[in-house]
């Protein structure tokens, strides 16, 4: 799939992955003035006559837009987490075909995995248990366009494929702590701990689960990858391979940001997912994505955007 002379539909294009796929295209070709980017506030994507409207015309869609956020909002807002994803993803896929779109990109959710899934992840488990409670809703949500794709692509061959991005960081990353993922919140709290002269750093659990991150540049360049290069039903993982204890996160962020003060580990506060780990050798074979950078250098170029910018953010 050339994307040159594509009309390219990119859902969340305006967010954290979104500026960096929009980036990514343009790199790989795609004309800027070809690239729609429907924002929030005129298309309510929950509604089937935005969605009808946003892909009426395209060639490509990619659908980032999500409402996302880590275990305290999956907590607080399950109902509006289940309801906003599924209905933005159904009814873009339906319209999409009806549209006559030539290709739908969804990019799906680690969270979509059962909770005890063998590590690392192979994509042939997605479906051996249930996800992980806490986050539950939005990961079966998501992943139900999973199964409307493959249905789709049965029925109507409509070519539509599904990307399983793990947990994202990188500069630009969501800070707000209502809504953020584990390394923003851990970096903006570092940073406010240090401003206060905290001696004592709280961190929610007990700091034994594991997780891997995958910088938004590599996720981005792997998704403008799948677009122009892998047409089939199978899902894929986008990753590093590189698992990392949260306790030991936590302490490599104190590290780097030189603070010194005693980590507070909040057990009694809900771990979320065991471990965490993918088997990214699929995006390998099928269109040759490898992540680039180094988790550490990733981390150093995060806390260094963050706090040039921790005034606006």
């Amino acid at each position: 799939m050339r994307v040159r002379k594509q009309k390219i539909l990119v859902t969340g294009g305006s967010g954290f992955l979104g500026r960096q796929v929009l980036d990514q295209l343009h790199q790989a070709g795609a004309n800027p003035n070809q690239i729609t980017i429907p924002r929030s506030r005129d298309y309510d994507l929950c509604t089937l006559e935005a969605c009808q409207k946003v892909v009426d015309g395209q060639d490509i869609v990619i659908h980032l837009a999500a409402h996302v956020g880590g275990i305290g909002l999956n907590q607080e807002k399950p109902a509006e987490l289940f309801y906003d994803n599924l209905m933005m993803g159904v009814q873009l896929i339906d319209s999409a075909y009806k549209s006559g779109v030539e290709k739908f990109v969804c990019v799906g959710t680690i969270c979509a995995y059962p909770k005890f899934t063998p590590v690392p992840f192979k994509e042939e488990d997605l479906w051996i248990g249930y996800p992980e409670e806490t986050n539950a809703p939005y990961g079966i949500a998501k992943k139900a366009l999973l199964v409307q794709l493959e249905a789709y692509r049965q029925q109507y061959g409509f070519n539509g494929v599904y990307l399983l991005p793990v947990n994202l960081y990188g500069p630009e990353d969501n800070f707000n702590p209502k809504s953020s993922h584990v390394i923003p919140a851990l970096i903006k709290k570092v940073h406010e701990a240090q401003i206060r002269g905290d001696k004592e750093l709280p961190v929610w659990g007990d700091g034994s689960p594991s997780r891997e991150f995958l910088y938004s540049t590599d996720a981005a360049r792997g998704i403008v990858m799948a677009t122009q290069f892998y047409n089939e039903s199978e899902p894929i993982n986008l990753g590093t391979n590189y698992e990392v204890k949260i306790r030991d996160l936590v302490e490599l962020i104190c590290d780097l940001m030189e603070f010194q003060g005693e980590i507070i580990w909040e057990t009694d506060k809900p771990n979320g997912q065991p471990r965490r780990c993918l088997d990214t050798q699929k995006a390998k074979e099928k269109f040759g994505f490898i992540a680039n950078v180094d988790f550490k250098q990733g981390l150093k170029n995060t806390i260094e955007w963050y706090r040039e910018n921790a005034d606006q953010v």
